[in-house]
Formats: C-alpha cells, sequence, structure tokens
C-alpha cells in the first residue's frame, strides 16, 4: 500500500522521522498558507480522510482510557477535558468518554448570543486563528482538578501553552494531561513544555499515539507555495463525479427527523456532562433506526446501490459527513449505523484549504467546495470536503445543526448539491443547535453578533456568572494578546502583544535591497525586515556605559511621564504601546505605577505604519474590552512628528474609533510634537541603541497583503534565536532600580509641568523641513530626527550622513561608532534643535555605495 505522503515527500524532501506508526496515522498535503505549506494529515480523525468511525472514536477512547489509568480513579473522577475547534471537537469528546465520569467543553470560533466568553487563545499556525470557551455552566473551568488539553496534533506546543497559561492565571491547578494523536515537536519545543511546566509549579504529562518530528529541508516553505500555484484547478473547475457502478444521476436530497433528546448539546461547546452521555447513548438507537430507513428507501432500486445490484453482493457504502465543530454527534450516528451492519465512512467538511491532487501517494484526493451555510461571524467565505468525490458512496448522511440548516446549504451551489453531483442518494440529518439556558435545543438559525457594551471589560468577563451580555461583535473572534515567554521574553504581565506572530516566515532583507525598493516605490517599509543587526563587543560596551550613566535620567523621564497620565486619567488608564519603540517604555509605566501607587495597568502593544495607519483590527479588540476613553497611547520619543500625525489622522478618519483620544505620551518629546511627556531634551535613551535584543526580541512590525489580511492583525517575529543577546529585562530593572531616588524630584516637576502651557509647537517639524531643503534632499521622510531616529538610520537604512549639533558628548558615543562602522561622515552644525540627525541617501541605488554596501562620503 502507498504512503499517502510520498507525493509531498519525493517533491519537497519532507520526511516523517520517529515511530513506526507515524506513517499509518498521519499522511501529507499541501495548503496555501504563509507560515507552513506542508500539512500533516490524520488517517483516523475522521476530518479531511474518511475512515471507519469505530477506528475514529476507538482512537480517543483508547487514550481518554490511558489518562484515567495515568491520573488514578480518584483524580480521574475531578478532571475536565478541553477540545480545540474544530479538529479536535470529536477526539476530545471521545477522550472523554474513555475517562467516563468528567464533564467536556470543545473551544469554538462561532459566538454565541447571550452567551459570555470564559476566555480565549490563538493558534498561531492555523489558516483561523481565534478560539473561545462558552461554558454554560460558570464553574466547569473553576475545580482545582487536572485539566486534561486535546488536540489532533502537538506540533509546537504554542496553542496549548498559550491556553494553559490564560487558564492558570485565573484558575490555578496542580495538573495538567496534553492528549494528541501525534507529538511532532522538536527537541526546542519539548524543553519549552519542561521548562513552562517548572515555572508555573504545576505537573504536565503529555500521552499521544506516536512520535516524531517532521524533516523539513531549507526553502521548503517556497517550492511548498510554487508546487500550490502550479497545480491549484483553474477557477470554476470541479471534479469529475465518480462513484460505483459508475451512476451520476443527481438527485433531491431526503431529510430525515431525528428524534434527538431534549436539553442534550449538539456537542461540547457549552459543556457536556456525563448525564448529556447517558441520555445521547440512550437515545441513538432510535436515530439509527430513522437513519436506515430514509437509506433503504433512498437506495432502493437505485443503480448500484442496493446490495442485489453491488459485484458480489458488497454492501451499500454509506459516508457519514459532520459539519466543522460538529462532529461528535456525527460520529457516534456513523457508529451506530456501522454497529447496525452497514459499511460506513465517517469524516466532516472543514473550514481549511488544502490542495488536491489525484494520486494514491497523496492524502487528499479530491475537493469540494461550497459556500459557508451557517452565517459565520467572521463573515462568508468557502468550505471544503474532501476525498468525498470519488470515494464510490452509494450513499451520504450530511449531518448538521440548525443554525447551519440555512438556505445557503440547500442553494444550488451549496453542499447538498455538491454532494448529490457525486452521490446517488444524500439524506440530510439536523441536529438542534443547543442554546445554553433554554429548556431545550433552539432550532433557529444563529444571528449576526451584535456591537459590544464597553463596560464589559476583561475583568467583567472573568468574575461574571456568565449570565446573559450583549453578544460580542466581530473583533471577539480575533485573537487574544500574545504574550511571553511564547512571544516575546517579557513576563506575561508585562505586555499583551496585539499582533500575529511570523517567526516562521521569511521576511529580513538585506538593506541596500530594502532601501532601493522603498526609495523606488515598488516596496513598502511595513513589508519586509531588514537583517537584524549583532552589535560588536565595543558597541556593547558603549550601550552598557550609556545605561549606566543615562538610567537614573530616564527613571526621572518616566515617573513624570507616567504622573501626568495619571494625573489627567483618573479613571485608571489603558496603555497601548505602539510597537516596538514605545513597548519597553510602556512597560516601564507600568512598573512605576505598580511601584509607587499599586496599579497594575493593563498594557497592550499595537502596531502602527507610517503611511498605512494604525491596526485598525488591534483597536476593535481594544474597544470590545476596554472603554476606547481610558486608552493612552505611548511611544518612546518623537521626532518630527509622523507617527503622531498618523495616528491622529487615522483616528480622525474612522467614526468607527471616535471615542479613541490621538494623544500620545512618549518618554522624550525634542519635536514638541505632544503635550503628555517626559522630558523634551534630546537625549539617549539606551533601548533605541538595539534592536529586538532590547524590546522582548520582538521584530519592527509587519504589514503585506499575503500576510495580513483584512481580518488579521498585523504581522511581526519572535527572535527566540537571539535569546543569548537578550538584555530587555536586564534594561527594565536596571531603570526601574533608580525609581526610588528620582521619586521627590518627578513630584516636584510634575507640579510645575502640569501648571505649564504644553501645547505642541512642532518645532522639530520646522527643523526637518528646512534641514530637507539644505541638505538638498526635498522629501521630509528622509531627515530623521533626534538620538533614537538617527540611530535607526544607521541600523536598518542606508545611511547618507549624520549632522551632529557641536559639543554633543557621551549621548553621541554609539552614533560616532555605527557612524564608523559604516563609513558615514558625521558633520557638527550649529544651530541644531536636536543633539543629531540622521539622512538617509537621498537618491540611493547599490551601484552609489560602492562594492562594499557603505553608504558614499558626502562631498
Amino acid at each position: 500500500m502507498v504512503w499517502t505522503g510520498t507525493w509531498v515527500a519525493e517533491r519537497l524532501g519532507v520526511e516523517l522521522i520517529g515511530d513506526e506508526e507515524l506513517p499509518a496515522l498521519l499522511g501529507l498535503a499541501l495548503r496555501r498558507n504563509p507560515k507552513r505549506a506542508h500539512l500533516l494529515v490524520s488517517s483516523v480523525l475522521g476530518k479531511h480522510v474518511p475512515q471507519h468511525p469505530s477506528v475514529v472514536y476507538g482512537s480517543g477512547l483508547g487514550l481518554g482510557l490511558r489518562v484515567r489509568e495515568l491520573l488514578g480513579a480518584e483524580e480521574a473522577g475531578r478532571a475536565v477535558v478541553l477540545g480545540y475547534a474544530e479538529t479536535a471537537t470529536a477526539l476530545g469528546h471521545a477522550v472523554a468518554d474513555g475517562l467516563g465520569t468528567a464533564p467536556y467543553l470543545h473551544s469554538t470560533r462561532r459566538p454565541v448570543p447571550g452567551v459570555a466568553t470564559a476566555g480565549g487563545f490563538e493558534e498561531s499556525h492555523s489558516h483561523a486563528t481565534s478560539h473561545l470557551l462558552l461554558p454554560e455552566d460558570p464553574e466547569l473551568l473553576a475545580g482545582e482538578g487536572p485539566l486534561v488539553l486535546v488536540d489532533d496534533e502537538f506540533s509546537t506546543g504554542n496553542t496549548v501553552l498559550n491556553t494553559i497559561r490564560g487558564l492558570h492565571e485565573r484558575y490555578p491547578r496542580e495538573r495538567y494531561v496534553v492528549v494528541a494523536l501525534v507529538d511532532m515537536r522538536g527537541p526546542a519545543d519539548r524543553d519549552r513544555l519542561t521548562a513552562f511546566a517548572a515555572e508555573i509549579g504545576a505537573r504536565v504529562d503529555l500521552l499521544t499515539l506516536a512520535a516524531g518530528t517532521v524533516g523539513l529541508p531549507e526553502g521548503v516553505l517556497e517550492k511548498g507555495q510554487e508546487l500550490v500555484a502550479r497545480h491549484e484547478p483553474a477557477p470554476g473547475a470541479a471534479p469529475v463525479p465518480r462513484t460505483r457502478g459508475g451512476f451520476t444521476a443527481v438527485a433531491a436530497p431526503v431529510r430525515v427527523g431525528l428524534d434527538w433528546p431534549a436539553g442534550v448539546p449538539d456537542g461540547g461547546r457549552h459543556g457536556f456532562t456525563p448525564d448529556h452521555r447517558a441520555r445521547l447513548e440512550a437515545a441513538l438507537p432510535a436515530m439509527t433506526g430513522a437513519l436506515t430507513e430514509a437509506l433503504a428507501a433512498g437506495t432502493e432500486g437505485a443503480p448500484g446501490a442496493a446490495s442485489r445490484d453491488l459485484p458480489g453482493g458488497a454492501r451499500p457504502r454509506v459516508l457519514v459527513l459532520g459539519f466543522e465543530e460538529l462532529m461528535y454527534a456525527p460520529l457516534r450516528l456513523a457508529g451506530a449505523l456501522e454497529d447496525a451492519g452497514l459499511d460506513v465512512r465517517y469524516s466532516t467538511t472543514t473550514r481549511s484549504p488544502v490542495l488536491a491532487v489525484d494520486d494514491p501517494g497523496y492524502a487528499i484526493r479530491t475537493r469540494l467546495v461550497f459556500p459557508a451555510h451557517d452565517d459565520p461571524a467572521d463573515g462568508p467565505g468557502e468550505r471544503y470536503a474532501y476525498n468525498v468525490a470519488g470515494g464510490g458512496y452509494d450513499a451520504v448522511v450530511a449531518v448538521v445543526d440548525s443554525a447551519a440548516d440555512t438556505p445557503a446549504l440547500h442553494a444550488p451551489e451549496g453542499l447538498l448539491a455538491q454532494l448529490a453531483v457525486h452521490i446517488p442518494h444524500v439524506v440530510l440529518a439536523v441536529v438542534p443547535s443547543y442554546a445554553p439556558g433554554a429548556a431545550g435545543a433552539v432550532a433557529a438559525p444563529a444571528v449576526a453578533a451584535g456591537p459590544r457594551a464597553p463596560e464589559a471589560t476583561e475583568e467583567a468577563e472573568a468574575t461574571e456568572a456568565f449570565g446573559t451580555i450583549e453578544a460580542p461583535e466581530r473583533s471577539s473572534m480575533l485573537p487574544e494578546p500574545l504574550r511571553g515567554p511564547a512571544f516575546s521574553s517579557y513576563a506575561p504581565e508585562e505586555v499583551g502583544w496585539l499582533l500575529q506572530d511570523l517567526s516562521d516566515v521569511e521576511l529580513e532583507a538585506p538593506t541596500e535591497e530594502r532601501e532601493e525598493a522603498i526609495q523606488r516605490g515598488g516596496a513598502h517599509y511595513a513589508e519586509s525586515l531588514p537583517v537584524e543587526y549583532q552589535p560588536s563587543d565595543r558597541y556593547q560596551e558603549l550601550y552598557r556605559s550609556a545605561l549606566e550613566s543615562s538610567a537614573a535620567r530616564i527613571a526621572h523621564a518616566v515617573g513624570v511621564v507616567t504622573e501626568t497620565v495619571l494625573a489627567e486619567r483618573s479613571g485608571g488608564p489603558v496603555l497601548v504601546s505602539l510597537a516596538r519603540a514605545g513597548t519597553p517604555v510602556g512597560v516601564l509605566m507600568r512598573r512605576w505605577a505598580h511601584r509607587r501607587h499599586g496599579l497594575d495597568l493593563p498594557h497592550y502593544a499595537v502596531s502602527i505604519v507610517r503611511g498605512r495607519g494604525i491596526d485598525a483590527n488591534a483597536l476593535r479588540w481594544l474597544a470590545a474590552h476596554h472603554d476606547p476613553a481610558d486608552v493612552v497611547f505611548v511611544d518612546g520619543w518623537t521626532g518630527k512628528g509622523a507617527i503622531t500625525r498618523e495616528l491622529a489622522a487615522a483616528l480622525r478618519e474612522s467614526e468607527e474609533f471616535a471615542g479613541f483620544d490621538p494623544e500620545i505620551a512618549v518618554l522624550a518629546d525634542p519635536g514638541s510634537c505632544v503635550r503628555t511627556y517626559g522630558t523634551r531634551e534630546d537625549f539617549l535613551i539606551p533601548s533605541a541603541c538595539l534592536n529586538s535584543t532590547v524590546s522582548g526580541l520582538i521584530s519592527r512590525t509587519v504589514l503585506r497583503s499575503d500576510l495580513v489580511g483584512p481580518d488579521d492583525f498585523h504581522g511581526a517575529k519572535f527572535y527566540r534565536d537571539l535569546a543569548g543577546a537578550d538584555v530587555s529585562v536586564a534594561f527594565l530593572d536596571a531603570v526601574e532600580a533608580r525609581f526610588d531616588e528620582v521619586a521627590d524630584t518627578v513630584d516636584t516637576d510634575v507640579k510645575e509641568l502640569l501648571a505649564t502651557d504644553r501645547t505642541p509647537t512642532w518645532e522639530g517639524w520646522a527643523a526637518v523641513e528646512r534641514i530637507s531643503e539644505e541638505q538638498g534632499i526635498h522629501d521630509v521622510n528622509l531627515v530623521k530626527p533626534g538620538v533614537g531616529e538617527t540611530t535607526r538610520v544607521l541600523l536598518r537604512r542606508v545611511p547618507w550622513k549624520i549632522l551632529a549639533r557641536r559639543g554633543a558628548g557621551a549621548d553621541l558615543a554609539h552614533v560616532r561608532l555605527l557612524a564608523e562602522q559604516r563609513g558615514v561622515p558625521v558633520e557638527e552644525v550649529d544651530d541644531l534643535p536636536y543633539t543629531c540627525v540622521g539622512l538617509i541617501h537621498p537618491q540611493y541605488t547599490r551601484g552609489a555605495t560602492g562594492a562594499d554596501g557603505k553608504a558614499v562620503v558626502s562631498r
């Protein structure tokens, strides 16, 4: 038998390394995804590959029995099982069945009107990342017993770590068990889980059917994307119908009435108890009988359908097809049909777009495409059913919940019509959608979510009794903030990053190539990243010296700007730093507020891009969790005020964001562009000397259309490989250590500052315009004023020359060293309102720099 990963393995060099069972459990396919081109396709999950229901259910049930044995009867009796949408909803349910006494909950991507969330998290490598937790019982996750987390594969562990971290903060417990069909982590990810367990002081066990790793050769992502582009069908192309006996006639679907037990949920979206399980078991025989009659009536006399008409007296081949997250109910119905003697396979439809290749060595051979039919909160889009066409099925039972029984399901291009083209007999079985708080199931279709009340804050969600609230708006489907150590080297409480993780995407380009593309108008600076500057020993010594000499000065500025914000935002501010330069400042402001006033200020980091505005989805997330009036935007410093103008314009142009205050609080405002600042001196802030290694190991943010969709956060990378050079926390600690010694002067200076006229004069902008003309540049975007911006020019762009205020001393030591290393002239001038100004090469081409890539010397 050919392994269903052969086609991909031969063309890309991808290989499975590990237990001998892996090839029987996994095949390989390709998908259009900027983060990971290959897809591990399970043969026992019942999602993409139709399988005997006894095999699918038995895999999960067996893992549940192993968990029970691991925990022992007493601990198993206190356990709760949590599964992941959409692929592992039935797997997690089967694990809970194996435990026997455990209630079950699975995450969902479908917000339900009137149901408050108990949390959420993201799945960074997925095509659709947002997960919500919507338990009907507010105490379901609050117990102290073991939490069993179930997913189909354990690839990096990020999703599980994000889940445990979020839940552990609210509901700490001593033990977690992670269950998956396969464990495909590398050594670094295995070590990360061990370290994480030690960090939270809990035991974390892992149970799987098999373990190994995926061998990925260099360049596999790009090669995979090329293969996908080459083999994708032309628009409108569809597979040729193929069934046993050649029967291709299209018949109208038959609806069968299921006597679903009242009050039993259709799955684990809101929780499923052992009592629910017992009532479902009791009702299965009657429902099976109704399905058997519908199948018999529909196949009677159909060519190739009745057993008397099939070669060798074979039984009719039946597919039970579930619907996205609705996997458990169809699986149990399929298993009951199998027990009744039918030849049954089971799979479900999915949101995941995968390339289909009709080759026995490829896991996804055919693909049906149809529009979503459940009014999804993330908008309309395509849905898929794999390996259904050409499967030789005589009948299919399509099982959906009542929320998905909409006109789109029955439309000419809908799922039922697509199935009817390929399978002679189509039966539709509708399971009533369960709604918490109702006496029974609710048969009404889902409705679009409405706006969320501003007062429904994050803290309120955590403490409410999960009563009826307004339905969350679409932003609630955005992922929860990324937090360290899974993303960034900052502690999780220091900052939540409203970004998407692009760590696995190759985004770096040589500085010279980036500059040429930017200046020719063929690219935007936010579409790629510069190669991270690796400081020399001499430069690192300069950074350490600068930090030692300026830590008290920075601490004073932190105190002044924080106390100013607290004085003017009495309701309790929400700090929102502009990633990434503003984020260390936001963390320091949060630390000052906690140390001096005992306040735990929320702090998030968002992306803003010159010329393209602030991340609108991040603002929507903030508006859904906090009062926009409480938000204070934070940045490191001002130069000419370009970002200040960008933020004001973005908020002014959209009525949706009218509640946000466009003012930015900064550590240093040498350009006189803002009202709220720690100082207006242009002095060296050591965090400007380095890149990611002083900013939590996070890259500058990325905004590119092929990576960031209309409903995504902007992206950024986490440079885990630079951990050995990371000084992010050391920088914060060095500044915080000086808080007490500057406290008295801060109090005095803030009183004086609040009594003065702080209206911005924008003298920095005027100076930039003058310098642009005097230097013959004629483009203010190529003039970067101030120590911080000049340092960025030297680290990230192609510098032309540096203008330095005559007599400037230690604040420019690192600038002079960087200029020396890149062959850039430093000219001392008089009447400069900044300590220095960096000028980007005004007519850059690679030929203008010489073979060594250094900027030309100005003459």
